[in-house]
């Protein structure tokens, strides 16, 4: 927290901003981003191996009524105030009376969107026509009290790419949330399970960060001053509210027609697909945005460091996505019991739509790094358009009709925001396409010779059937690549070792 780049405050003299010029600056971001990624898989390798166990003990109808109120959940938190935090990020200095005010606005946001909730919770029972699901919202509008403790540090390890403190945080919060979520489980809490872990976990974090930024300052309740942070931040909302229609109108449309077994099969289904999206991907974003905002100035440089970074996305997510719609049988005997095989022809098809959601969900954050937010809304007001349509023309055919709208339309939107974003970004469709190309060929065929392989196999359980095609997928998938882009592979390692800059 500092009033210039060379001083630091008094409240936290630890924290000093990352600056684009100074020599050390990449090895800030190569930091950050070990730091953020490593914590975030250590911390998702707990939170998956807890939550994997209390899929197998509770039923698909637990989470049919767990996603229901997710819906009204994501609606509200649009609001909880994180626009005025990516302001505080993005803009060139941040002093203590800012970060007081913002502290003040952040209390009576999310002060008012927990009585709120209170007060709209039987409304959204009676919409989905489950009266369990207004006492759920009642409980979990404890989740928004815990905010303004948690975002306000954030600025300060943003700004600073400090993430090795919250990388610790984050780990101890999700031990406890994990110790609630198994424990619950087995003390037959039901779906009260899903509810109380997050809780725990949010209030968790929320004392750790406080204790490792010292962040122990009062809220200022004049906002006289902060016009342009509050201007930031609404231009954010917009894009956020685009984003959530886009996302959350699957479950919002399913949720009135389908059972909550049926909902459940398919939420799970999204969620298993969704990992790599919006577990990893989130932690690089929190990264490049701060580090985009300071080398704004330097378009060039802003496309050629994006550039890389999907070509090295698109290694992961393509393999990744491809390979777990050729083995999704298996895939989910094994981490989640044969009760959940219903859920296989969803992840089947959904698989097969999340490399594009990894590449779409990439630009926004540079758009709003480089001081374009209105851009990013724009772009998700498209999404807005794009995915609600297919989900209302999805649902006439069930569940899998609205895996079937993500597998239709999420390909067209990635498109669209390449070419609304790379226009600001300097990439043209072509780069981009050769970025994308060697990561999705390889994966293409590495998927064939999976599906091919799993044919000839014979009878075997799910984990050893898993395992061999896992291991064949993995060795022909890096076979492929070599043949078809030896050169990226000669850069991944260069960019590891670090013995020179990856070729652009």
């Amino acid at each position: 927290m500092t009033q210039d780049p060379t001083s630091r405050t008094a409240q936290n003299p630890a924290f000093q901003d990352a600056e684009a010029t100074h020599d050390g600056f990449g090895d800030r971001v190569r930091s950050a981003l070990f730091w953020r990624s490593g914590g975030q898989i250590v911390t998702q390798i707990l939170s998956w191996t807890s939550t994997l166990a209390v899929i197998r003990i509770l039923n698909p109808a637990d989470y049919g009524l767990f996603a229901m109120t997710q819906v009204m959940l994501n609606f509200m938190m649009f609001l909880n105030g994180y626009g005025l935090i990516s302001a505080l990020v993005q803009s060139e200095s941040v002093d203590t009376r800012k970060l007081r005010q913002a502290f003040g606005l952040m209390i009576l946001m999310n002060g008012g969107l927990a009585a709120a909730q209170l007060l709209l919770a039987p409304l959204a029972a009676s919409y989905y026509r489950q009266p369990m699901v207004a006492d759920l919202l009642r409980a979990q509008a404890l989740i928004y009290l815990s905010t303004p403790f948690i975002s306000l540090p954030e600025v300060l390890m943003g700004r600073s790419l400090d993430f090795k403190r919250p990388a610790f945080v984050n780990l101890i919060a999700g031990l406890i949330a994990a110790g609630v979520a198994i424990g619950g489980a087995l003390a037959g809490w039901g779906v009260w399970t899903l509810v109380w872990a997050p809780i725990a976990g949010f209030w968790s974090k929320a004392i750790g960060y406080l204790i490792a930024t010292r962040f122990f300052v009062l809220p200022i309740f004049d906002f006289r001053g902060t016009g342009p942070l509050i201007l930031y931040a609404l231009s954010l909302l917009g894009s956020q509210l685009f984003f959530l229609i886009q996302s959350q109108a699957d479950v919002f449309i399913g949720g009135r027609v389908l059972d909550p077994h049926a909902l459940g099969l398919y939420a799970e289904a999204l969620f298993l697909t969704q990992i790599f999206v919006s577990k990893f991907i989130p932690p690089l974003n929190d990264v490049a945005f701060p580090a985009f905002a300071r080398m704004q100035a330097d378009r060039q440089r802003v496309a050629r460091s994006f550039r890389q970074a999907i070509r090295l996305l698109m290694l992961i997510a393509c393999p990744l996505y491809l390979g777990m719609a050729v083995t999704a049988e298996p895939l989910v005997a094994t981490l989640f019991g044969h009760k959940w095989l219903g859920m296989v022809p969803f992840v089947q098809v959904l698989a097969l739509a999340m490399p594009f959601y990894a590449l779409q969900v990439m630009f926004p954050p540079v758009c709003n790094a480089m001081g374009r937010p209105g851009l990013s809304a724009r772009i998700a007001m498209i999404g807005a358009v794009i995915m609600p349509v297919a989900f209302l023309i999805g649902i006439r055919f069930g569940a899998l009709g609205l895996a079937m709208a993500w597998l239709c339309a999420f390909p067209l939107f990635a498109l669209v925001t390449a070419r609304v974003a790379g226009r600001l970004i300097g990439l043209s469709f072509a780069e981009v396409g050769r970025a994308v190309a060697p990561g999705f060929i390889s994966a293409a065929a590495m998927a064939l010779i999976v599906l091919g392989t799993d044919s000839l196999l014979p009878g075997m359980a799910a984990p050893i059937r898993l395992l061999v095609l896992v291991a064949i997928g993995a060795g022909s998938f890096v076979a492929l690549l070599a043949l078809v882009s030896r050169e990226t592979i000669d850069d991944l390692a260069a960019l590891l070792l670090r013995r020179r800059p990856p070729t652009t």
